[in-house]
């Protein structure tokens, strides 16, 4: 039971014995007592004020006195109006504390039998996934173990763009350009090779709309609706999605390509998914929703063939769901892969991790499936996260300016070499261990910088400042690790066991405490919120805090065994916390730096 419960358990007595009242206990309101009051514990007792019949100040004193009267676990309290600030004693923390390290999972929550679908990836198979994609990757991954540690059965997927006109763009050009090339038989990565596929279209594209501006003096747009290469991959487009096996063919074969490419940077980042959708197999199904909902009258039919929906009773405008000539837009494909989702799984919340340029097409998308019958359409949330910039600004895939994940990853490992080599941190290590270590910390630092961030939020990536051995940095946590580990070797090789003992906590020890009882809360806090960012801060405030305290008080030098086992137990628990936290983020501790 944690502080409030227990305080709001006791309180429902007092009420009871003081007034002859019988109160719920959600009836009592708790908070955490404002740092510049003495106490742990605040209940608000204005809403008590009905049944005591007196002041704000006389009922908080009298429930004050009695809790202080009754339970040796309230060694003071203080009242300031209607607030009464109990200040639990040593012995309930030293309670609190042997409840925390007999835990064999602190911080796991009970299984809440709620089933929970997280979307998140979702690539083109036009290009290899760069840093904005390792945002999406690295907060749906951490989403997902957030939503296990509050006890839910996740289910991670991955919605690959596998058709439409950008993969056309990328197939035609490599036909057009290619003269037979293969991603073995030029030594490129097979994302990448396709990519320069997609590039070399744009390339082509732009040269045509120029052309066609400086010949006809047209605009920019009426320019593209000329463009000969812009026609061949819509009829491309439409080839495909016909059955042409020859286009079909070559799509499986590019795709293949791309894939190859995704599977190394996914194990390099350590993501892994339950199931994988491909939006060539679900946007048929799409397809006969939105014909389901054109006979039902949900939907219309404009004159040149294409279909709409009008959400302007919404508060919205007119959607598109099928163009003329019979295609499907990426809003057909996620109602058709929505509905066999709930049909596989039968989810209690279906979570798309989307950047927030896609608001509108998730709050439409909710809209649609609920015109179309389907109750749980509320169930779907859109977990909008802001983009991520780099120093020297936007990324533009069409242009060829996207910052590689790839790339990126590599830099991250030779930035941890450089910056351990500067400060001599794994100089004692051998070589195989130290260059492990390079990528673990270089990955780490990668993921907490990015994740530490509010996902609502846009965020500026410094690949040199995540990787700082002090502040608010993945480093920094991972070398609290392993500093803690250091400690318990030195103890055990000394044949002293961490372990429970009667000896008084000090002040500094009993914060910690609190800070260690806070984490199961924190962790139902965060996944209310989808927000691994409070894991992490909450990571680094531990860490903070053990380090304050490895510099303030001596642990293996300390004369009293009994203190020395408790200190020692004290700082292993810091570290089996650090490690689920930190496992909630997809990030590794390190047992030495």
């Amino acid at each position: 039971m944690n502080p409030s419960d227990f305080i709001v358990s006791k309180a429902v007595v007092a009420v009871k014995d003081l007034y002859g009242a019988d109160i719920a206990p959600d009836q009592i309101q708790t908070q955490a007592t404002r740092k510049e009051f003495e106490g742990d514990i605040t209940i608000v007792t204005f809403s008590l004020l009905r049944i005591s019949h007196k002041s704000p100040e006389i009922t908080s004193q009298e429930i004050g006195e009695w809790l202080q009267s009754n339970l040796g676990e309230v060694s003071s309290f203080n009242v300031v109006k209607g607030f009464l600030n109990i200040k639990l004693s040593p012995d309930y923390w030293n309670g609190v504390f042997a409840n925390i390290a007999a835990s064999s999972d602190w911080g796991q929550l009970p299984a809440s039998g709620k089933t929970v679908m997280v979307e998140f990836s979702s690539p083109n198979t036009n290009k290899p996934l760069h840093l904005g994609h390792i945002r999406n990757n690295l907060l749906g991954w951490s989403v997902s173990r957030l939503l296990e540690a509050n006890g839910h059965n996740v289910i991670k997927v991955n919605l690959v763009n596998d058709r439409g006109i950008h993969i056309c763009k990328s197939m035609l050009a490599w036909l057009k350009f290619g003269n037979g090339t293969t991603p073995e038989s030029t030594g490129i990565k097979g994302d990448h090779f396709v990519c320069n596929y997609y590039v070399k279209f744009n390339e082509m594209l732009s040269a045509e709309v120029k052309q066609i501006m400086e010949n006809e003096n047209v605009d920019k747009e009426d320019a593209e609706k000329k463009a000969a290469c812009l026609k061949e991959a819509q009829e491309m487009l439409v080839k495909w999605e016909s059955g042409d096996p020859e286009t079909v063919a070559l799509w499986k074969k590019m795709n293949g390509w791309v894939y190859d490419g995704f599977d190394i940077t996914y194990e390099n980042l350590g993501i892994k998914f339950d199931k994988i959708y491909y939006e060539s197999q679900t946007y048929l199904l799409g397809k006969a929703l939105v014909m389901k909902g054109l006979e039902s009258g949900i939907f219309y039919r404009r004159p040149d063939g294409s279909v709409w929906c009008d959400l302007q009773g919404d508060g919205l405008d007119e959607k598109l769901l099928l163009r003329s000539d019979g295609t499907s837009v990426y809003m057909t494909q996620d109602l058709g892969t929505a509905e066999r989702r709930h049909e596989e799984y039968n989810f209690d919340e279906m979570i798309y991790v989307v950047g927030n340029e896609q608001n509108y097409h998730f709050q439409v998308l909710k809209l649609i499936l609920g015109k179309l019958g389907f109750d749980w359409s509320e169930a779907i949330y859109h977990l909008s996260y802001g983009m991520v910039e780099l120093p020297e600004g936007k990324m533009k895939s069409r242009e060829g300016t996207v910052v590689d994940a790839d790339d990126l990853i590599e830099k991250m490992y030779n930035t941890a070499k450089e910056t351990s080599l500067e400060l001599g941190k794994l100089d004692d290590l051998a070589e195989e261990e130290r260059e492990s270590l390079y990528r673990m910390i270089g990955l780490g630092a990668l993921k907490y910088f990015i994740i530490k961030v509010d996902p609502k939020k846009t965020m500026l990536f410094d690949p040199k400042e995540s990787i700082d051995f002090n502040g608010n940095t993945g480093p920094f946590i991972q070398y609290t690790h392993a500093r803690i580990k250091s400690i318990l070797r030195k103890a055990a090789e000394q044949n002293i066991t961490p372990s429970l003992t009667d000896s008084q906590m000090l002040a500094k020890e009993e914060e910690i405490v609190k800070i260690l009882n806070s984490f199961p809360d924190k962790v139902a806090e965060a996944g209310q919120a989808h927000s691994p960012a409070l894991i992490a801060n909450y990571a680094y405030d531990l860490a903070k805090e053990f380090n304050q305290y490895y510099h303030d008080v001596s642990i293996l030098k300390e004369p009293d065994q009994q203190i020395k086992a408790r200190r020692l137990l004290l700082i292993d628990v810091i570290a089996k916390v650090l490690v689920k936290a930190m496992d909630i983020l997809g990030i590794s501790l390190p047992d030495r730096m």
